[in-house]
């Protein structure tokens, strides 16, 4: 899994049911041919991400195939799951260091 694009959107939380920041991400990323993941249109994936101090944690996913605009009944692997959490954290540590 390669990611390809993505977006970030800090999500306000009125109710501060979590403690810290909540964020919304699309990730766009490329699956090999051989996975069972694989689509043609290619596959995206909406990660809901908390940070409270320094912690980082992945609430929730989904993995959408973009041909249908569908939710695929699909998990990640681990590796995969560490794979986007390490780049979260770098696209949010990058965006603080720049808002400094």
């Amino acid at each position: 899994m390669e990611i390809t694009a993505f977006s970030v959107e800090e999500i306000k939380d009125p109710t501060n049911i979590i403690e810290g920041k909540r964020y919304e991400l699309l990730l766009d990323v490329e699956i090999d041919e051989e996975d069972e993941l694989y689509s043609e249109a290619g596959i995206e994936v909406r990660v809901i991400i908390a940070q409270h101090n320094e912690e980082i944690r992945m609430l929730n996913y989904f993995l959408i195939d973009k041909a249908n605009n569908e939710m695929l009944d699909f998990a990640l692997e681990e590796d995969e799951e560490a794979l986007i959490l390490q780049f979260v954290s770098e696209e949010l540590n990058t965006e603080e260091n720049a808002g400094e």
